[in-house]
């Protein structure tokens, strides 16, 4: 019998929702090499301080890459290059209002170049640089996990 090959995505969770009920994001893995070790920076939610990758919806005249840089900027105070190529999917519950809305999040990863002392939410987020184990601990979906755990700067050049 031949042996089962191990997807890289992991299936998505809908929780009891039809596909059209779902909602869109953007994800940035912002990651950066120190002395040959990847570093990636994850970022605390605004309302339960979980760490989490800077995200959002999707924005006018923006790629999803685009749009996962700007919210690296807004949520981490980081810029640097965006690359077109996403790494991986991951869903989770986003509570808005009296609403818990199922959303399907898209990880496009993010090299990079500077790191700002201030930026637009810095006075609501902690950020903090990990490895890409120590990322993948602390975050709590189990697709997000995968997709940090297996990132390597070598996958944004294929």
């Amino acid at each position: 019998m031949p042996k089962a090959i191990k997807p890289k995505q992991l299936p998505l969770r809908l929780n009891r929702v039809g596909k059209t009920d779902v909602r869109t994001q953007f994800a940035a893995l912002c990651y950066r090499v120190r002395k040959n070790k990847v570093e990636v920076c994850i970022v605390t939610t605004r309302r339960t301080k979980r760490w989490i990758l800077p995200k959002g919806w999707p924005m006018h005249k923006q790629t999803p890459a685009q749009a996962a840089a700007t919210e690296a900027w807004e949520e981490a105070g980081l810029t640097g290059k965006a690359y077109d190529r996403c790494l991986g999917v991951y869903t989770y519950q986003k509570t808005i209002g009296t609403e818990v809305l199922p959303v399907i999040t898209l990880v496009y990863p993010v090299k990079i170049t500077a790191v700002h002392s201030d930026w637009p939410e810095a006075h609501q987020r902690r950020r903090k640089w990990v490895s890409l184990s120590k990322a993948a601990s602390k975050v709590k979906e189990p697709e997000l996990k995968r997709i940090i755990a297996s990132f390597t700067p070598a996958m944004v050049k294929r």
